[in-house]
């Protein structure tokens, strides 16, 4: 039974000690998890002199969204297993699976080892997420469940702040390949403590039936709980809601890595604390990274006041409000390709997606029946799989052939006639593009941005994010006129 707790202070304090270890097992793995993936978009596409492995976008987009995709789907198959075995076994099963994964996309060379081996990686994630936010949902009631969520969330950023942070050191200093050893090693560190401090609470209850059959059982319960409309219907407007906050991500880094000038901001941490010029500048430009670290940073500073505010606020009117915000957002990182509309983009998606992001896992819990925490956490991530794919379509062949730099840049050699020599690195293409049009770098950039308008990406974004946030408007009155 939920206890009534009138201050913050109170319930803060009414965390057990397990939710504690919960949370510092979300946010281990989200160091491990965000190490990789933040920074992945670029790695993907990097040039091989420069330690990449010189992708397409499209690949990029097939390797991201499709992976993920299956990394949010199999919790619902996974989290009835976890039920099963036990919370314990689930989470040093899912580390020894993330661990090999992570090692062995460090070692691949071509597109098919990359996509196996994140494969791997996924599916150990995919075992460990609703394991952990089953034991959120295990010790949380509806007195302390919203801030509960809202605190699981920061941590898991305060993780993913982490990850790239090192990362991004790592890689200019040691090169690409040592940030996949930092996640192996983080995940290794992860067993220990699962080991060593993680208790598995004590449950009574009986199987009597094959794990085959209770997995199929499972399945046609959560059909059944989607026959509720509210759910079902929330869970499909949210996919838009994902396919935006994917931009954040999966393009993002490379929009910035190609179109936003910050030499001038790069200049001055270089001669004022040059200590961090390793860490956050490269060729003379801030990482394209720290810019959606904003995002966690706003998070970790924000997440709990905004949290107790929402908290006070209708769930589904909480995400009305956060989708608008987040789509102006992102609507501004892709608009311009200037560092303050990078900055003040990322800081607005960062608050909507605070809004957002916790509220539509504390509304699952509220729904879930006691022992299928884990199971029905799972639902959360339906809409969050099926916009990880749909954005494989933006990120790749749209970004291919609309704002991929590199591409423009051959475009525009032919329309000049202009022979280029085969077999050239993406960097020795620009560099030999730069001598035969006798511009700088900052002049090419400024011609490929008049004449062939990347940015016009962002119709795309903000459409589907002003749909989204207008569907759930339009669902919320109809809830509002159920309600009399």
């Amino acid at each position: 039974m939920s206890e009534k707790r009138e201050s913050y202070s109170q319930t803060f304090k009414s965390f057990s000690s397990t939710f504690w270890v919960g949370n510092f097992l979300q946010l281990t793995e989200r160091w491990a998890y965000f190490s990789i993936f933040s920074l992945l978009a670029l790695y993907l596409v990097a040039g091989t002199d420069e330690g990449g492995l010189e992708l397409t976008h499209t690949q990029k987009g097939n390797i991201m969204a499709q992976i993920t995709a299956i990394l949010f789907l199999l919790p619902l198959f996974f989290g009835v297993i976890a039920d099963r075995i036990g919370y314990k076994l689930s989470l040093l099963i899912s580390c020894v699976i993330m661990g090999v994964g992570y090692y062995l996309m460090g070692m691949a060379t071509s597109y098919w080892d990359t996509y196996f081996a994140f494969l791997l990686a996924a599916i150990g994630c995919s075992f460990f997420r609703p394991v952990v936010q089953g034991i959120i949902a295990r010790h949380t009631d509806e007195g302390n469940v919203t801030l509960g969520f809202g605190l699981f969330y920061m941590v898991g950023n305060i993780g993913g702040l982490l990850g790239p942070g090192v990362s991004s050191y790592l890689r200019t200093t040691m090169g690409w390949k040592v940030i996949f050893i930092q996640a192996t090693v983080i995940i290794l560190f992860n067993l220990l403590v699962i080991l060593f401090l993680y208790k598995e609470p004590k449950t009574e209850r009986q199987y009597n039936i094959p794990l085959l059959t209770e997995i199929k059982g499972s399945v046609r319960n959560v059909i059944e709980a989607l026959k509720d409309k509210k759910l079902t219907i929330l869970l499909f407007l949210m996919v838009g809601f994902w396919t935006v906050y994917n931009q954040l991500f999966y393009t993002l880094p490379n929009f910035i890595e190609d179109w936003v000038d910050s030499s001038r901001q790069s200049d001055w941490i270089n001669r004022n604390i040059p200590l961090f010029g390793s860490t956050f500048t490269e060729n003379g430009q801030i990482k394209a990274e720290w810019f959606g670290n904003i995002d966690c940073v706003m998070i970790i500073m924000t997440q709990m006041i905004i949290s107790y505010f929402v908290m006070k606020m209708d769930q589904v009117s909480a995400m009305i409000h956060g989708t608008i915000v987040m789509t102006i957002g992102v609507t501004l990182t892709f608009m311009f390709n200037q560092v303050i509309f990078t900055v003040l983009g990322t800081t607005l998606f960062a608050i909507g997606e605070i809004a957002v992001g916790p509220t539509i896992s504390a509304f699952i819990a509220k729904i879930t029946p006691k022992g299928k925490e884990a199971l029905y956490q799972g639902t959360y991530f339906l809409p969050m799989a099926l916009g990880s794919y749909l954005t494989g379509f933006f990120t790749g062949n749209m970004y291919d052939k609309w704002s991929d730099k590199h591409y423009l840049l051959q475009l525009e050699m032919k329309q000049r006639a202009i022979d280029m020599p085969e077999g050239l690195s993406k960097k020795q293409f620009f560099e030999q593009a730069q001598e035969k049009l006798q511009m700088s770098p900052t002049e090419i950039t400024n011609l490929l941005w008049n004449t062939y308008h990347p940015n016009k990406y962002w119709y795309i974004i903000f459409s589907l994010g002003l749909l989204t946030a207008i569907s759930i408007y339009l669902f919320n009155r109809y809830l509002k006129k159920l309600a009399h």
